[in-house]
């Protein structure tokens, strides 16, 4: 079994190895740099190899952090109606629950497990338990220090944060035993990536259990929680011969992984049919307009459903979660100071929020898959004055799109903050809501700059950018960093809207100077 797991080590690293440099290869400032015969270079391999053994160590406590900091202690932190030590112990246990179910490590069909099994026919008991206690042991691993630390700042016991990281493996183990059961009495396989819609059930139940009750300060008891934790534990102990016997492993995952091929083909049809089903057939649509923007006019009629629905959804639940906002504001009195103070220092959060609204990816991808794959074949659409043309017309559309939620947002704030006590400074008012339509307009203009100057995709609409991918993820951090940060409206929302103001003319000399070499068909 040892030397199986060195197998699946060495298979997992090289695949990775290539992913990386595969990566580096697709990164503008190093593209020239790096020779076509990459993949054979000792020391690119060695280094790409470090990087991965560096990652494959921080994920073990990276994801555990985050998700302690986030889903257990970030938002637990808002609930003061109940003990700390029950509001950690409550929401951790509805959570554990939930990731029995959805992340069972064993039953996750992977291009690693196809390699392995399928390609290179390793011995499938020996791979699935090697790989398997690997993941648990990370698990373990990963989850004891985070529990102490948080689990210990939220005034939970030292024993009881010590019970944690085995209670969530215990929970883990007992999910997949089960599942084993079931595949060999029914020959019904889980499949995580296709649960069931009473999974999802389940799921979003208990996530309203996490959360719902302590915001009305009813929690489980420190000691229900903990026996319900130590159950967990021995239910994973009982659990683990079933694992050890199991004799059907190869089975079982030609059958998962089948799934997952017949999966990703019938997932590349099913976009392509729901694109194609979202794009408006009617004839009569026209344009009196000339040149792109005739192009651009009927490019945005015909994908009305793709580019419009979203928006208004989105609006419609910004106006409910506006009205019930003000309904508390009204029931309970005693919550508006609370309120009033997050409102005036809690602008810099809404920069995740206007991240998580912005719809700028999904115009982009239409763009791309219903347009611009056919123009880019034809080289006068790559002149610079029709590049700059054609992105000022569509920047002006994607603003309109995103613009509509972000003036309800920025409404709903003011009227909060007016309705919570108000300010001192009227003029606060007027930020708050300027500020919210910057962001939004920052998000516009930076999802289109970075379309036009890397594109990320290929022929056939895959994405084949390791350098988008990078571009989006600091995207990602940097929003997620903001929410940490506490600022006066007027201090965050002058900077704000400055650096909107000064992105926006930068990414237009960018787009107007590089686009021409950069805004191509990827192979």
């Amino acid at each position: 079994m040892n030397k199986t797991l060195r197998i699946s080590f060495a298979l997992q690293n090289t695949y990775r190895v290539n992913s990386i440099l595969y990566a580096l290869k697709q990164i503008p400032l190093l593209k020239r740099l790096l020779p076509d015969e990459l993949y054979r270079v000792r020391g690119l391999k060695r280094l790409a190899c470090v990087i991965a053994g560096i990652w494959e160590v921080l994920s073990v406590f990276l994801w555990k952090f985050l998700y302690f900091l986030t889903l257990v202690c970030g938002i637990g932190l808002l609930y003061q109606k109940a003990s700390s030590e029950a509001v950690f112990l409550h929401i951790l246990l509805c959570l554990t629950l939930i990731g029995a179910f959805l992340n069972t490590q064993m039953f996750d069909p992977t291009r690693a497990k196809y390699y392995a099994l399928i390609l290179m026919r390793m011995d499938a008991r020996a791979y699935t338990l090697s790989r398997y206690a690997y993941a648990m042991g990370k698990v373990l691993v990963g989850f004891l220090p985070m529990a102490l630390f948080f689990g210990l700042n939220r005034n939970v016991p030292w024993w009881a944060c010590l019970l944690l990281p085995p209670a969530v493996v215990g929970a883990k183990v007992t999910v997949a035993a089960y599942s084993l059961r079931d595949y060999r009495r029914r020959g019904s396989i889980y499949n995580e990536n296709r649960l069931s819609k009473s999974i999802w059930l389940a799921a979003a139940l208990l996530l309203a259990l996490a959360y719902g009750p302590p915001a009305l300060g009813y929690v489980l008891p420190p000691a229900a929680s903990l026996s319900v934790f130590g159950l967990m534990i021995v239910c994973g102990a009982l659990s683990v011969p079933t694992i050890l016997r199991f004799d059907q492993y190869r089975a079982l995952h030609q059958e998962l992984l089948g799934q997952m091929l017949h999966q990703m083909d019938s997932a590349k049809s099913s976009v392509k049919q729901s694109v194609e089903k979202s794009i408006s057939a009617d004839l009569s649509l026209t344009s009196r307009r000339q040149g792109f923007a005739y192009l651009n006019e009927l490019f945005i009629k015909r994908h009305q459903k793709i580019l419009w629905k979203a928006t208004e959804k989105i609006s419609a639940v910004l106006l409910a979660l506006t009205a019930l906002g003000l309904l508390v504001l009204k029931l309970v009195p005693e919550s508006r100071p609370e309120i009033n103070g997050m409102l005036l220092t809690w602008l810099p959060y809404f920069t995740f929020i206007m991240y998580s609204l912005n719809r700028g990816t999904g115009f982009t991808r239409a763009l791309f898959m219903n347009c611009d794959h056919s123009l880019l074949t034809y080289a006068c659409f790559k002149e610079p004055r029709h590049i700059l043309t054609l992105f000022r017309i569509r920047l002006w559309e994607i603003v309109k799109i995103n613009a509509v939620p972000a003036l309800i947002l920025g409404g709903g704030l003011a009227l909060l903050l007016w309705a919570s006590g108000g300010t001192e400074n009227p003029l606060e008012y007027a930020v708050l809501i300027v500020t919210i339509l910057a962001m939004s307009v920052f998000f516009s203009i930076h999802y289109l700059t970075i379309y036009y100057l890397i594109q990320p995709y290929n022929a056939a609409t895959e994405l084949k950018s390791g350098t988008y991918s990078l571009v989006m993820m600091g995207t990602y951090v940097v929003c997620f960093v903001l929410m940490q940060v506490r600022l006066p409206i007027l201090v965050f929302g002058l900077a704000c809207i400055a650096f909107c103001v000064i992105y926006c003319a930068v990414a237009c000399v960018l787009v107007y100077r590089m686009a021409p070499r950069t805004f191509r068909l990827r192979t």
